[in-house]
This record gives C-alpha cells, structure tokens and sequence, in this order.
C-alpha cells in the first residue's frame, strides 16, 4: 500500500517512482550518518544525489543547507533553503535556514524577516528568539549609522588620548614593554607565554602595540614584494582562525619568526577560535619587531562584519573595550592585501576576479596599453583603507575559491566568485607569475595543489573549530622558490574555552 506522503509526491512529480522515493530515503540515511561525523563534504555529495532521485522533499535541501553553513558556503545554504520553501511555504525549517545564512553574510534586514516568520510559528524556539533579538539590534546599529553618517573622519588615535597617561594597576603582573628602544624579543616571549597560562597583556600595551604596527602597516603597499635572503626560508600558513595553542606549535615545530626564518601568515588570524586576541597580538608584536620577516595579509574575517557574527568583537569587547576592538578595526584596515614572493609567487587570501583584466603593477599596464590599448586595474593601487565590502576586486580577492570547471561560476559562500584553471593559467600568465597561493578554505590534508599543480591552497588550522578533526599545513618557500608543504596535527587547549565563546546569540 503506497503512504499518503508517496501519493502526494506521484500528484507532484509521476516521474518519481516508489523505488526512487525509497532509494532517496536511502542516501539520506548515509548523509544523516556522514554529518553526524562531521564529514561535511561527503554529506553534502549523499544529499545531492538522494535530491537527484527525489527532488520533491525540503528536507533534502535544509539538511544539505546546514552542511553548507558548517562549510561556510552561506549563499549556497540560502539558495537551498530557498528552494526548501518553494515546495513547502510552511516548512519552518527552511526559513531557519535562510536566516542563518544571511545572518553569516550580513544581510541581517532578510534575516530578520525570516526569524520573525520562524518564531511565529515556533514561538518556543529559544534560539530563533534569541537569534532574532540580535538580528534586529544590528539591523538597528546598521540603519543608525547610515543615518548619522558624515564626511568627518573619525581619528581613533585621537579619540584614545595619550596612551602613556593609562595607569598600570599595582595588581598587574603580566609582562611590561620596554619603555625605549622599542619591542624586545624578550617581551613577546614573555607576553606568549603569559597568554599560554590565559593571563592578560594590559590594555596600556595593548593600545600602544596596535598604534605602533598601525603606522606601519599604512607605509605599506597593498600588494608587498617578498625576497628571500639567500641563507633563509620563509614560511607561509594559512588561516589560524584563533587557534592560538595551535600558533605556538608552528613555532614549535618550525621555529620563531627572524631575519633568515621568515613567515607569511595568509589572512584569517581571528574569529570562531576564541584565543583571536592572543594570536593576533603575537603576529602583530612579531611584525613590529622583524618587519621584513613577518608578513601579514589581509583575510574575508579581518573585516567588522565578519568579527561581529564569529566573535573576535566580543572577545575583544570582553577582554579589553569597544574602543580597542575600533583600533584592531583600524590596524585590519591597513594590513596589506597579499604578497609577492620573489617575483613569482602571489599570495593572496581568497583568490581571482570577476575580470581578466587585472595586474600587479605600472610595468604590466604600460605594456597591456601598449599592446592593446585598454585600461586594467593595478592590485597595486587597490585603496585596501576600508571595509572590504561585499562587490569588487577588494572582495573577491578576500572571498573567491578556486573550481575544477573552466571558467567562472557565482560563489557558494555568497560573496566573491568561484574560478576555473583557465582563469588562473591566463592570470599567471598575464603577469608573469608562476603559482598563487591562497587559503581561505579547509582542507582535510591541510593543502591541496588544483589547477594544474598552479593553484595551492594552505589551510593552518587544525581540528578547525574543535570539530572538523582535519590536519594542518604551511609551507616552506627556499630562496630558489622551491615548496616542501608540512603537515601537523591539533594540540590541546583549555578546555574552559570553547570555539565561538564570545560569539554570543549570534
């Protein structure tokens, strides 16, 4: 006897068959199982094929959404969710969804819509309540400042005074920075090891160190050529994400940042793990003391509306003060957007461009208008003194992935595109480059080589988020250009702290 929910189905679609509806159910069971492991991306693949034969049931699509929100691919949650709501305009879990995933990419106006819609319907819903009352504040604080907006600059420096007037507590015991000469490597080794044992760096230091690097991060370009000396390395590392304990086993596994032992940290220094404050702190200290040996570029989650949903906000507010979570603001504002490693090698955090005409430099361009006549836009000269935004060459650099088909494709995660290897053979090519780097995403190995061997992807963060239980990787980059990836594996930490802790409702 065929069930009512099968008849329905057959009324919807008299292609699908019993078998296929039975077989569906099926793969759904398996996907259930891989998300319960945190396979993810092996869920995500059951998901689709169990919605390849029956197409019909939302739940298909919100569980393959929330696989997709584990993954960070927001847009194509909404997307999902959308259609979860397409076949059923009650099905509150599809409206959950969706607000979710426009809460994660800032759209909090959508967000508050469907959370409302959810809450009628679940007026129980702690969580939906919960996320909705944080929707709406900041869909508030948004409108607010659009609406009190003006041309003033606002100078935090000047705003914060006279940092050498902020008195230390008699009760302060963490460590001092040295009042001349500058910082020490005496210092940061004592301020990392205080941050080992949870202790604080008082907000006098704090505010002075961010001013400092401040000043010397806006010296900089937006794109910063790389030479290795010729008795060195440098070390590239992907997203860290706040996973401090895990920070201090790269440097004890591949040694502290100095002249010959170089490192590029690739973007994403904070956010989800909640030591963010003590891993950016130490690489900023770092830069301060060995400019031409610790790099930084910029990620998507060196951005306020990113820290505002994933926490490094509210472990700053928590730690320290709103006024010094503005200055970290600044201090993102400046860092550069990537790196180039002897001529050849781009590192950026994200990837490429909805466009091809896109260079490094004036020498690129003077021959591209010598050739053909036409303007291209110089990375170069990119105006990186901003939020980042959610269109343009700024974003996609910060937000776009690479994919295995030719071409170009809109991005899962919403924002950013997704590029083909023949967008990046034609980009390496234009600017005579040889590889690009990028991070950006997680990777079980903690590194993949795509396009051609062209394209790598270097991911620092193991066991990402407590949950994932991937590797992590960096890579060593010899004077001669030559890559040895390394991988590691996750340490413990504290477990008093967990990911996300100062995330909040949102």
């Amino acid at each position: 006897m065929m069930s009512t929910a099968t008849e329905n189905l057959k009324a919807l679609d008299l292609d699908i068959t019993e078998k296929d509806i039975l077989k569906a159910e099926e793969i759904k069971a398996l996907a259930n199982k891989l998300f319960s492991d945190h396979k993810y991306n092996d869920a995500v693949e059951q998901y689709t094929l169990a919605i390849s034969y029956n197409p019909k049931v939302p739940a298909y699509y919100t569980n393959r959404a929330i696989c997709y929100l584990k993954t960070e691919f927001y847009g194509a949650a909404v997307r999902d969710a959308d259609k979860a709501i397409e076949l059923d305009k009650n099905y509150v879990k599809g409206y959950y969804r969706r607000a979710v995933g426009n809460m994660a990419l800032g759209n909090f106006k959508e967000a508050v819509k469907d959370f409302r819609n959810v809450c009628k319907v679940a007026p129980n819903d702690r969580d939906a309540r919960l996320k909705l009352i944080e929707c709406e504040k900041e869909f508030k604080r948004i409108e607010f400042e659009k609406a009190i907006a003006c041309d003033e600059h606002f100078d935090i420096v000047e705003r914060i005074g006279n940092v050498d007037e902020i008195v230390l507590e008699q009760s302060y015991s963490g460590p001092h920075l040295p009042s001349e000469g500058g910082i020490t490597l005496e210092f940061i080794k004592e301020m990392m090891e205080c941050f080992k044992t949870q202790g604080k760096l008082h907000r006098k230091y704090v505010l002075k160190l961010l001013m400092e690097v401040k000043q010397q991060l806006e010296k900089l370009e937006s794109l910063v050529d790389i030479t290795i000396p010729s008795n060195g390395k440098i070390t590239v590392c992907g997203d860290i994400h706040g996973q401090y304990y895990d920070l201090l086993n790269i440097f004890e596994k591949n040694g502290l940042p100095s002249e010959t032992n170089m490192y590029l940290f690739n973007g994403d220094f904070v956010d989800r793990g909640s030591f963010s404050v003590e891993c950016i702190l130490t690489l900023l200290s770092f830069k301060l003391l060995y400019p031409n040996a610790m790099h930084l570029s910029r990620g998507n989650h060196e951005a306020n509306d990113m820290n505002k949903v994933y926490g490094f906000e509210g472990e700053v507010v928590a730690k320290y003060n709103e006024l010094t979570f503005k200055l970290f603001s600044e201090v993102f504002n400046a860092v550069p957007l990537g790196q180039v490693i002897g001529g050849k090698i781009l590192v950026i955090h994200g990837g490429l461009f909805s466009r091809d005409d896109v260079s490094l430099d004036e020498v690129i361009l003077k021959i591209f208008l010598l050739n053909l006549t036409k303007i291209c836009v110089k990375l170069r000269k990119i105006n990186r003194f901003r939020q980042p935004g959610h269109e343009g060459l700024m974003c996609e650099l910060l937000w776009s992935d690479p994919q295995p088909e030719l071409g170009r494709s809109p991005s899962k995660r919403g924002v950013g595109i997704q590029f083909g290897p023949d967008v990046t053979e034609n980009f390496l090519k234009f600017n005579n480059l040889d590889l690009l780097i990028r991070s950006h995403e997680v990777k079980q190995d903690g590194y993949t080589a795509d396009h051609n061997g062209k394209c790598i992807t270097i991911f620092s963060a193991p066991n990402y988020c407590d949950s994932v239980g991937n590797k992590g990787a960096y890579i060593h980059i010899t004077p001669d250009l030559k890559l040895k990836y390394n991988q590691f594996v996750a340490v413990s930490h504290p477990q008093n702290v967990k990911p996300m802790q100062y995330a909040g409702n949102m």
